[in-house]
């Protein structure tokens, strides 16, 4: 899979995103991720991150897993789901549409 393009937010959205980044670092340490998935993951979750608080915490598996890919550090979307305490599904209907909204084509197996 190819790297994923520049991220497409703004600077402060680290900041007044911290809480949820910590989150997405819990979840990365649960599943033992590399630093260049976790930074992928944060760029995706970042550039597409939903309006809706409750749709943050799937938003996040799915760049968890969706980084897992890009980064050849693949983890099973059950695996990420169960680390993100959140079902399977939630990432499931998610992953792909992240892909293609960073401009990369998901696998199509």
């Amino acid at each position: 899979m190819a790297v994923v393009p520049s991220p497409m937010y703004r600077a402060g959205d680290e900041v007044d995103q911290r809480q949820w980044l910590a989150e997405l670092n819990r979840v990365a340490d649960a599943l033992d991720l590399e630093s260049a998935t976790r930074s992928t993951a944060q760029d995706l979750f970042l550039s597409r991150l939903p309006e809706e608080e409750r749709s943050k915490q799937a938003a996040l598996a799915a760049s968890l897993y969706a980084a897992s890919l890009i980064t050849g550090d693949e983890r099973s979307q059950s695996a990420v789901a169960s680390a993100a305490k959140v079902s399977r599904l939630s990432v499931q209907k998610r992953w792909k549409s992240l892909l293609r909204e960073a401009g990369l084509e998901p696998p199509s197996w």
